[in-house]
């Protein structure tokens, strides 16, 4: 079976006028339209391609390349609303259709929506919808503390930023443990800080406890060396300084200078941190 919304590698079967016919092992079949063909191939050759539903829903396969696929996240834009919902642009010539009881608030043109998207079982086509809480489980956590994740930021609330874990939980990152500036639907690393008994994950940007010593030492020596050996910060800076200049906690930078100064790296004076000189 052809799954739609999932890239599939076919073998050319024939030649037709309005494109070619692939096939899979199974025999199932779908047409890839004379626009996507590739300048050179043979019958029997394989192809990577997109299966999905065309405007008069029949399956129909491409060689572009979505901006999100069938159990999958991503930041994309309004383009269109109608009295049915709203379109969103994934790449494709049809767009992505978003049913007004799918989304979290109305979607409006021009702006930016994280999705997921899935396949309604009623029409049996590609849907997305923002409300993504919904499509993550922490009824079982695949996740230990200290793990390093992939994270994409769903939403801010008052204690900080919702998100995404592995795509598979969600987690939140407290203000506290925020460092630089977050927008919704940013990828990046981040480390499980707890996990807690109602299922619930924290989740830092920093490697929790003594596990972040080392890369925070790192970012010292590397903003020392960019310096000229020096940096205007001690233990009396304010957090907001250290966290504009080294983009980490007071707590952090003082864990990591202290690592610096036994290993003789650094001089901590009173005007600030002077990287040592090799003798």
């Amino acid at each position: 079976m052809l799954r739609i919304g999932e890239y599939h590698v076919l073998t050319i079967d024939r030649e037709t006028e309005p494109g070619l016919f692939l096939r899979n092992e199974e025999g199932d079949e779908v047409l890839l339209p004379n626009k996507y063909i590739p300048e050179e191939y043979e019958l029997e050759d394989e192809i990577k391609v997109f299966v999905y539903l065309d405007h008069e829903e029949r399956p129909v396969a491409t060689t572009l390349n979505p901006l999100i696929k069938l159990d999958e996240f991503a930041l994309l834009k309004c383009v269109e609303v109608t009295d049915f919902g709203a379109f969103l642009d994934w790449g494709l010539e049809k767009h992505l259709f978003v049913p007004f009881k799918e989304q979290v608030y109305p979607m409006k043109i021009g702006n930016r929506y994280l999705v997921f998207c899935y396949l309604d079982l009623e029409t049996e086509r590609l849907v997305a919808s923002s409300k993504v809480h919904a499509f993550l489980d922490n009824s079982e956590l695949t996740v230990e503390p200290f793990e390093e994740v992939d994270l994409i930021i769903s939403n801010k609330t008052d204690l900080g930023y919702n998100v995404i874990v592995n795509e598979l939980h969600l987690g939140l990152i407290y203000n506290d443990d925020i460092f630089q500036k977050l927008n919704i639907g940013d990828r990046m690393k981040g480390f499980i800080k707890k996990t807690r008994p109602d299922g619930k994950i924290d989740v830092t940007l920093q490697r929790p406890g003594y596990r972040s010593i080392e890369p925070n030492a790192e970012t010292i020596l590397a903003e020392l060396k960019r310096n000229n050996g020096y940096l205007r910060l001690t233990d009396k800076s304010s957090p907001v300084e250290i966290q504009r200049v080294l983009e980490m906690s007071k707590k952090s930078f003082k864990k990591a200078a202290g690592t610096l100064y036994k290993q003789r790296l650094i001089d901590i004076r009173e005007d600030g941190i002077h990287l040592q000189q090799k003798s």
